[in-house]
């Protein structure tokens, strides 16, 4: 294979990332967005809820750590999560994959916002308008982390 460099975590964990999704009371589907300052970037990342596997905890699994995550980023408890597989992000680049969760019925418990060294910021955004706010953030001066596609692929293919 010759020579390769890439980025591997010191403990080769991995991370689970949410597609969070429910209804408003009017019956309007929306999906919850974190926004938090990003020092490799040096610029806010617009993302889905997520978080490492087993970063303080031990034998951690990655739906445990799912549902941590959700409740402690954005103050929202999942009814049912659905586990939607493992991917990769940078496969040239990046050693880390993630498990992808889709999170449903979900019941506000928190404030959300992170831990106290994260300042998280939580965006409800109806999905029809998912489009729209993105490239409002992105103009803005926000990068947007590659798994908000899974909001807009849809759409990128149709255009």
């Amino acid at each position: 294979m010759g020579r390769w460099e890439y980025v591997g975590r010191v403990r080769g964990i991995g991370a689970a990332a949410l597609l969070a999704i429910d209804e408003d009371t009017d019956g309007r589907r929306f999906a919850i967005l974190v926004e938090q300052y990003r020092v490799p970037l040096e610029a806010h990342c617009l993302e889905l809820p997520a978080g490492l596997v087993g970063d303080n905890e031990e034998g951690e699994t990655p739906e445990r750590a799912a549902a941590k995550e959700l409740e402690e980023e954005t103050g929202y408890r999942a009814g049912t999560i659905e586990n939607l597989g493992r991917f990769c992000s940078s496969p040239g680049m990046l050693s880390e994959t993630f498990t992808l969760f889709r999170a449903s019925q979900l019941e506000k418990v928190g404030e959300g916002g992170g831990t106290e060294s994260e300042d998280i910021a939580v965006h409800c955004v109806a999905l029809d308008e998912i489009a729209a706010f993105v490239a409002a953030k992105r103009a803005a001066g926000c990068v947007i982390d590659v798994r908000i596609l899974t909001l807009l692929g849809a759409g990128l293919i149709a255009a």
